[in-house]
């Protein structure tokens, strides 16, 4: 277990608890794929920020178990709608849903677990949560349709690709780090640890692009070079871009406007030339500094020692 968990373990467990229970459905379906994306794994490092960051600005009540599954099931969501959006076969070891079961019913269990969020945070009736989390749905949506726009675009500019991790994972992050400090009633500190999930969001998204030209696809989980599949200009080939030759960087701008991985070794080799992953992760580790600052303001404590640990795991991690 990884040490930044045991500082809100029994938290942790209702959460999952709570999760298995709200994705009941009349509707078999329904719970199949909620149940099989669910429980497919992952580290749960959204709804873990809403426990860690209530409990880091003195809460003593129950509500952030709802508030932390209510996370879960909007990332949830948009994972669903991502693996069909990007025609993704392959997540955490395992078929998609939508490789299983099919576009259409992905998208709608994914509508599912948006409206069964809402339902949970009206049940909490903390008015700046749901605007908060209206807000951040709303970012993420945005996010995902200028992914989209860009696809395929060897146009994209490094302050376009910021914008956008921002939106579709630094804005969730931010978002849950935010709410433990409403849910907390600690008007004082909710700035610090928006700051705090932003920049951990922001981390995260480059170094799982990094990740996807310098890893394996058993570590990942999923396929190298997918992002290159989608013509996504992510930061290791924006790098290229800016950096490298023009031989590397036209084979780069072939590579993303056709969407394929025929040229990858090529590719990899351009990026690894032009140190266009330590650019990637030197941009990342900036921004877990600026998260560990970001809690300059919360007394000293395990939970605060947990999220520096949490925002450490984030430029050390492997998958």
């Amino acid at each position: 277990m990884l040490p930044f968990y045991p500082v809100v373990n029994d938290e942790f467990a209702a959460v999952n608890e709570l999760i298995l229970r709200e994705l009941h459905s009349e509707v078999p379906l329904v719970e199949n794929i909620g149940h099989y994306l669910i429980e497919a794994g992952g580290k749960r490092l959204r709804p873990l920020l809403v426990l860690l960051s209530a409990k880091a600005c003195g809460y003593q009540g129950s509500d952030h178990i709802s508030l932390a599954a209510v996370i879960e099931f909007i990332h949830s969501a948009t994972l669903l709608h991502d693996d069909v959006v990007d025609t993704s076969d392959l997540r955490r070891g395992r078929l998609t849903a939508n490789a299983r079961w099919g576009n259409a019913p992905s998208v709608l269990v994914g509508d599912f677990l948006y409206s069964r969020a809402f339902q949970m945070m009206v049940a909490l009736g903390n008015m700046e949560i749901m605007r908060i989390l209206a807000d951040t749905t709303n970012a993420i949506s945005e996010g995902e349709v200028q992914q989209l726009i860009n696809a395929g675009n060897d146009q994209t500019s490094e302050q376009d690709y910021l914008q956008v991790i921002d939106k579709k994972t630094a804005k969730l992050f931010e978002a849950a780090a935010r709410c433990g400090a409403v849910v907390a009633d600690a008007q004082h500190l909710t700035s610090a640890m928006a700051s705090y999930g932003h920049h951990i969001g922001m981390a995260f998204q480059l170094v799982d692009d990094a990740l996807d030209y310098s890893s394996s696809s058993e570590e990942l989980g999923k396929n190298i070079g997918d992002d290159l599949a989608e013509g996504k200009s992510t930061l290791p080939l924006i790098h290229v871009l800016d950096k490298g030759t023009n031989d590397q960087a036209e084979l780069v701008r072939d590579a993303i406007k056709s969407g394929g991985i025929e040229q990858l070794d090529a590719v990899l080799a351009a990026i690894e030339a032009t140190g266009a992953i330590q650019y990637t992760m030197d941009l990342a580790h900036h921004h877990v500094d600026q998260a560990i600052g970001s809690l300059d303001s919360l007394t000293q404590s395990d939970t605060k020692t947990a999220l520096t640990e949490l925002a450490r795991f984030a430029v050390e991690r492997k998958s």
